[in-house]
């Protein structure tokens, strides 16, 4: 199928998937905030967005994106920004961290899926990192054939399914211990809200 070394590109992108970042933040987010159901939702967004990617590498829409300082930049910032704009949501929202209304929690779990997918889509950084990574396990002479750009995108994906959902489990248990407290909720919202700020400003500053 093209690919070298798959069990090297397992262990590899497990160690890369685990150490926190923005996809972390936010499933952990979702899921002490909103329970199990949107942290499940937040991991199937995110992993769509890394088939998102998967998909424009292996057609080499990527490879044009990376050579354009101006699409990157623009993708960089409208990334940051759409972080900076979740996090002062956060700020301004009154309501509570831990919703009462089962409804209401329903239809934003729902959107947790599209949040998470934009969230990831929008980071050029994974772009860039897919473009730099999955070339050291395809052989050389399949570099223009698609499927183990594909095939690794999808490994990539589960392996974050998995890890995610491993992640939102033990996050939503955690999350019960804090609904007892009636002040944590609305310091939780607010601290939230800051991360995004602060990681939305981060990636609008890193240099790509």
């Amino acid at each position: 199928m093209g690919i070298e070394n798959l069990m090297t590109f397992i262990v590899t992108a497990l160690f890369f998937i685990i150490t926190p970042g923005i996809d972390t933040v936010f499933v952990l987010n979702k899921s002490i905030g909103q329970g199990r159901k949107s942290g499940i939702y937040a991991t199937f967004g995110i992993n769509t967005g890394v088939l998102a990617h998967t998909f424009f590498a292996a057609l080499g829409l990527s490879v044009l994106i990376a050579k354009s300082t101006f699409v990157v930049a623009l993708i960089k910032f409208l990334g940051a920004g759409y972080l900076i704009y979740l996090g002062f949501l956060k700020l301004k929202n009154k309501e509570e961290f831990f919703p009462a209304d089962i409804k209401k929690l329903n239809k934003n779990s729902k959107n947790d899926f599209w949040t998470g997918f934009f969230t990831n889509a929008l980071n050029p950084k994974v772009a860039l990192f897919f473009l730099a990574f999955f070339p050291q396990f395809i052989n050389v002479n399949q570099m223009d054939n698609p499927i183990p750009f594909l095939l690794l995108g999808i490994t990539y994906a589960l392996i974050g399914i998995v890890w995610f959902l491993i992640l939102t489990l033990f996050a939503s248990v955690f999350s019960q211990k804090l609904k007892s407290n009636s002040k944590s909720g609305r310091w939780l919202s607010k601290l939230s809200g800051l991360v995004f700020i602060v990681m939305g400003i981060k990636i609008a500053l890193t240099k790509i």
